[in-house]
Parts: structure tokens; sequence; C-alpha cells
């Protein structure tokens, strides 16, 4: 018989998979296919269709042949490490003071090690609700992978009605969260010597009135008072944010290319489409008045990814299901994306819910608290005993 390992053993392993974004995740899910095989669990997967060679998703069945049960589902990738300083190797678990550190242990693979601990446990206990398991990949670049994967699985297990998405919540139910939509921006000007600034087209300075309307954005979105949905929120409105930008070629030329990335974070019950349509009526009107300068400028704005807001729900049987587990009966609503809007998009009850703090995520000597993967153990301890 196959050794069941702990959680914190499977942590170990996924974390020793640097699967960044931008890298292959199949070595990862090599490892977890394996694994689930030797525990008579048959595994699914889904190549990305654009990069079938470098990234697929997985998702598994345990229990009856039925609809209606439980999926746990989590992200594999993880961001990069680049120009962190960290104390101990990212890509290999190690305790310290009560914590684990690894890229990944908080966001997510704390969550992907208990959810493929509660699959193997669920098969060998017994359940009479079917529990599945989903791996998603490029949740990083935008929650890219998750509708591929609600798609893929359709038809091929039984369709569960309640979707747990392991975000860390501190093991809190979180039922609505922004949406989002965002944009990668390219500013096409025209070159001259800066001492004749006028007769060319700087990208970057024309760019930067773009930010500025983000900027602009912000500011009244944040002095308008907040609906009743909105106040739930922290910030309580949608927010634009730059978060990278590149252009130029010398000091003394007026910048050929500007190009940067500009996201919305939009409050559900706000239409993100409203919000593309100001963006294309601020870019229209700026344009018009670089081509009044050159007629050879222009901007090119490419739609990058769309994630639906997760919108609480009467009568979620998914949030329902970690009420009862967890007992907490707060209301909780994030400001982040998560994949459980995908999941609510494919016809799913679905609620956020994982071990640790969405405040350590991403950072240098990213951690989880022993503590807390202990307690996401009996997390799914009690949601074993409630699918038996």
């Amino acid at each position: 018989m196959p050794t069941r390992l702990s959680p914190r053993e499977i942590l170990a392993h996924l974390v020793s998979f640097p699967t960044v974004s931008r890298d292959t995740n199949l070595p990862l899910i090599d490892w977890v296919e394996g694994y689930l095989g030797g525990h008579g669990i048959d595994s699914h997967r889904h190549y990305k269709e654009a990069e079938p060679d470098l990234k697929a998703a997985l998702f598994a069945h345990v229990g009856p042949e039925e609809e209606g049960g439980v999926v746990l589902s989590g992200h594999t990738d993880v961001v990069p490490v680049d120009g962190q300083e960290w104390t101990s190797d990212p890509w290999a678990l190690t305790e310290r003071d009560g914590r684990l550190y690894g890229r990944g242990s908080t966001d997510m693979k704390g969550f992907d090690a208990l959810a493929i601990w509660a699959l193997v446990e669920a098969k060998h206990r017994g359940v009479t609700r079917p529990l599945q398991l989903a791996l998603t990949y490029d949740e990083e670049i935008g929650c890219t992978g998750a509708a591929d994967l609600v798609a893929a699985m359709q038809g091929v297990v039984p369709k569960a009605a309640s979707a747990i998405i392991g975000e860390p919540t501190m093991i809190k139910a979180v039922t609505g969260h922004k949406g989002g939509v965002n944009f990668w921006i390219h500013v096409h000007g025209v070159e001259v010597h800066s001492s004749i600034l006028h007769t060319g087209v700087s990208a970057i300075m024309w760019g930067a009135k773009l930010i500025e309307w983000a900027n602009a954005q912000n500011a009244a979105n944040a002095a308008a008072t907040p609906g009743e949905i909105a106040a739930l929120f922290d910030p309580p409105y949608t927010n634009v944010h730059v978060g990278q930008i590149h252009g130029g070629t010398a000091h003394n030329i007026t910048a050929k290319d500007c190009a940067f990335g500009m996201s919305f974070r939009v409050i559900p019950g706000e239409d993100p489409e409203d919000w593309a349509r100001r963006l294309m009526e601020a870019v229209t009107a700026l344009e018009a008045e670089m081509k009044a300068v050159h007629p050879d400028a222009w901007i090119e704005v490419t739609r990058m990814f769309d994630l639906p807001p997760l919108r609480p729900t009467e009568g979620n049987s998914a949030e329902e299901l970690v009420r009862q587990v967890t007992g907490d009966n707060g209301v909780m609503q994030v400001s982040y994306g998560t994949e459980a809007s995908h999941f609510q998009a494919g016809g799913y009850d679905a609620v956020v819910c994982g071990p640790s703090d969405i405040t350590i995520a991403h950072k240098p000597d990213e951690y989880i608290e022993i503590s807390q993967l202990d307690a996401g153990q009996r997390f799914m301890d009690g949601l074993l005993e409630r699918l038996r």
C-alpha cells in the first residue's frame, strides 16, 4: 500500500516545483497525478491550448458517480522570486519558529496540499457524497486558466454542487470579491530631438496623461459616498492601477514607445464594460490630441483578461458547508480577485476559504504558520465527516 503523506509532506513536494506562471507546471502535475494514482484515484488533465507543452490543469473525483458533491480548487502557479531577498531557498520548505517558509506556501500550495490530502483520505475512508479536486494554471496572471478548467470538467466528472476555492482567508468564509478587467496599452509616439519636443510626440509624456486620468478616477471614486455593496470592501470603490511601465530610447529623444498595464478592480454591481468604455473614451480623446501634433502617433489597446466579480448569493451551499465546519458566521468580502467567480459563472455555488493570510502572499520569505496548516487539516477532517 502506498504511503499516505501528511499535508506538510505534500506541501514540501509542491513547493519544490518552481511553478512561476511564466514557466511550466507539468512536473508538479506529473507528481500529483502519480501520487493520486498510487492511491487508486484517476486524474484528468486539461492542457492549456496555447501552451500544451508547458501548462496543464488537473481534476479528479472520489466517491459515488453522482452530481451534488464538493470540489476543492486551488492554483498551481506562483509569483516570481526575482529580485527578492530570501533567507532560505524559496523552493525548499523550511521550518523556522513555527512557520514553514517557501514560495507558494501561503498562496496557495498550502491549500493545494490539504486538498490533495483530503482527496486521498476520502478514497480510503469512504464517502457517500463525492469529493473532487481541481488544480488550475495561470491564476497569478489573471485567473485565466480557471474558466477553461471548469469547462473541461463538464461531462467528464459528475458536476459538483459546491466549490471551495482555497485562497488564504484564515479559514473564514469569503462570499464576495471584486471583479477585474485588464488592458495593455502601447502609446506610439514620434521621435525627434528633445530640443524640438513640440514637433514630435513623446509616448512617455502623453502616456503619463492617461495614467493621470487613472489617478483622477481613483480620486473621484474615493470621494464618492459608497453604496451598500461597495461599503463592504476595502477600499469601498472601484480602483484603477498601473503597475508596470516601459519606454524610451535615450534622454534626449522623444520616446517612440511607452507601454504599460492598466487594470480595474470593479465593485460587484458595477459593470466592467462601463469602465472599459470610459477608458476607450479617454484613449480616443488623447489620441486625437496626439495626432493633431503628428499624424503618425496613435494608441494601441489590448484587452488582456476579464475576471467576473464573486457575488454573494442566497442559499449558497458552499458557504453553508464552510460555516457548518468552521462555525464562522461573519460577513467577509475582499478586494482581490479569485477563481471562485469563474466557478460561480460555471453554475457552482462558490466560496473562498483557505488557510493563512493574504498579506503574507507574494513577499520574500513567504510562509504559512504551522498552526494554520494544522487548522486547515482539521477543516478538511470536518468536511470529510460531512461527506461520509
